[in-house]
């Protein structure tokens, strides 16, 4: 048998081949205006756009050491007193942004950075508003940076029951303001109506509760020389303002250094200030569970709400982290943007956030510790 033929079989003839055919003008046509897309389209996807694009950015243990000049120092060092040893981590989040004006991402980073939960498209004016240069910005950031670590130390020795000077100095003066005339750049604001003041915060609550309608009795420190000066407040929404700049001044009974370079804002308060805290007292807070959170501190411990909240959940979980420290005003961001293995807890008080690490540091019960919730 005999599976291909036999070999006196004639071969089939070669069917003859068809000749190419041609395209028709309505297609030539189709194909040109397609590769013209295209070539708008990839165009347009590397044109610059008016955004800048946020992404998670580095994590930083305020129990553990960071590098300053090529060598690991501790973050926060407190090298005169009793400190104890810590467990865990105590991170402090940061956020970076992809762009700058004159240098903002494509349309096509944009496009794809709105799909993405880790990022976020933010106008580039929010972050770089017009008529302030990049060096005056980065300056003002590094500016926050320092006032937040010294308001995070005030606000732990608070904590921990140390009582030392908390001065809330006049730094300017507008023109014209209330307090034009009455207050002078350095003046150091002791009372409000025979009521002390610590913090700026204590002083709006001071304005606030005079008014705007009668001049306020303001107790003041010029020269070493205590003197009660009037002025009547005025309303800015709905605040009560003298139209004064201040900062805080301290002088803090124990010495604590906080080494942390290239770093900018004041977001990292809260973080720093429960650093503290655990070195300061017997016990490693956290237990050694790995923590993480953002807010601002005043010398009170009041926490307040940061920018980038969304990033920075997510660079939690990237580090590691299964517990997170939100603040308050920060819980409508939070609501529907938490990722999966991450437990966010609400605070608005360094006395609620030390005492839900030290809650989760001992395996106690999480359950009634306050939360975000939705509305």
């Amino acid at each position: 048998m005999t599976l291909f033929g036999s070999h006196d079989e004639a071969p089939a003839p070669a069917a003859a081949s068809a000749p190419p055919r041609r395209r028709t003008r309505r297609e030539r046509l189709g194909w040109g205006a397609v590769a013209v897309a295209a070539v708008i389209g990839l165009g347009l996807a590397l044109l610059p756009t008016p955004y800048v694009i946020q992404r998670p950015g580095p994590v930083y243990d305020t129990l553990g050491t960071t590098e300053v000049d090529g060598e690991e120092i501790p973050l926060i060092e407190i090298p005169d007193e009793q400190t104890y040893p810590t467990e865990g981590s105590l991170d402090l989040l940061t956020v970076l942004g992809i762009g700058r004006p004159g240098q903002t991402p494509g349309w096509l980073d944009v496009a794809s950075a709105w799909f993405d939960p880790q990022r976020a498209v933010v106008p580039v004016e929010v972050l770089y508003p017009p008529g302030i240069s990049t060096e005056d910005r980065d300056a003002a950031n590094e500016a926050q940076m320092v006032d937040s670590q010294q308001d995070a130390i005030a606000a732990a020795l608070v904590e921990l029951g140390y009582d030392f000077p908390r001065d809330v100095v006049v730094q300017g003066i507008a023109p014209g303001a209330p307090a034009d005339g009455a207050l002078e750049e350095g003046d150091v604001i002791r009372s409000v109506d025979g009521v002390e003041v610590h913090s700026v915060d204590e002083l709006r609550a001071a304005l606030a509760e005079h008014g705007t309608e009668t001049p306020a009795m303001i107790g003041v420190v010029r020269d070493e020389e205590e003197l009660a000066v009037e002025a009547t407040p005025e309303a800015v929404g709905d605040q009560a303002v003298l139209g004064i700049g201040v900062r805080m001044r301290y002088e803090f009974p124990i010495e604590v250094v906080i080494q942390l370079d290239d770093v900018g804002g004041p977001s990292a308060g809260m973080m720093f200030a429960l650093g503290i805290v655990d070195k300061l007292t017997p016990g490693a807070m956290t237990g050694g569970e790995n923590v993480a959170g953002t807010g601002t501190i005043d010398p009170d411990g009041n926490v307040g709400g940061i920018g980038g909240i969304r990033q920075k959940l997510w660079g939690a979980l990237d580090a590691g982290a299964e517990w997170f420290l939100a603040p308050e005003s920060n819980c409508d961001e939070v609501v529907g943007n938490v990722p999966d293995g991450l437990e966010v807890f609400a605070v608005d008080t360094l006395e609620q956030a030390r005492e839900v690490v030290e809650t989760v540091g001992e395996g106690g019960d999480t359950s009634a510790l306050p939360r975000c919730e939705a509305g």
